[in-house]
């Protein structure tokens, strides 16, 4: 299972140093991005080296799950307390229409919300430093690690990734 581990470089040209070294190590250029201010992600670095990631996708999957289980909890309460009017389809209905809603209002809320790296690191972002972003398994972090380090960056850590990550 391939984790997120992020290394800081001062500046972006031993971030570049660093890509190279984890390309010559084995690494797909897939796997590889930068997390910066937004200036510096602006001016400086390619659209394919950016790490845009927000928490929509799980965002929205808790949504549908507890909007639809508060859909159906408001259905099954609704067939006690006027069984005439209300029956099992309605408790779908129901289910269904909070669900859709959880999912609309958890998504935008998430939208919102930077990725987990950008929150975890975000004092070394502001300071003008470069997040180097390395979705690996942990084997092939540890075998480019030390060519890492010979390129001048240095470990962070190790963020979980997204569902769908």
């Amino acid at each position: 299972m391939k984790h997120r581990h992020v290394f800081l470089a001062p500046d972006l040209q031993q971030a570049y140093a660093a890509i190279d070294a984890m390309r010559q190590g084995g690494v797909a250029d897939d796997d590889i991005s930068l997390v910066a201010r937004s200036d510096i992600e602006i001016d400086r670095i390619p659209n394919r080296r950016k790490e845009a990631d927000t928490d929509f996708m799980p965002a929205a999957l808790r949504g549908v799950l507890f909007g639809g289980l508060l859909g159906a909890v408001v259905g099954t309460v609704a067939i006690f307390l006027a069984p005439a009017h209300f029956n099992w389809a309605g408790v779908a209905v129901m289910a269904i229409c909070g669900a859709l809603v959880g999912a609309w209002a958890s998504s935008l809320v998430g939208s919102a919300l930077p990725d987990p790296v950008r929150r975890q690191f975000k004092r070394e972002i502001e300071a003008g430093r470069i997040l180097l972003v390395l979705d690996a398994e942990d084997a092939l972090e540890r075998q480019v690690e030390q060519r890492l380090e010979a390129s001048g960056v240095t470990p962070l850590g190790r963020v979980e990734m997204q569902a769908g990550g």
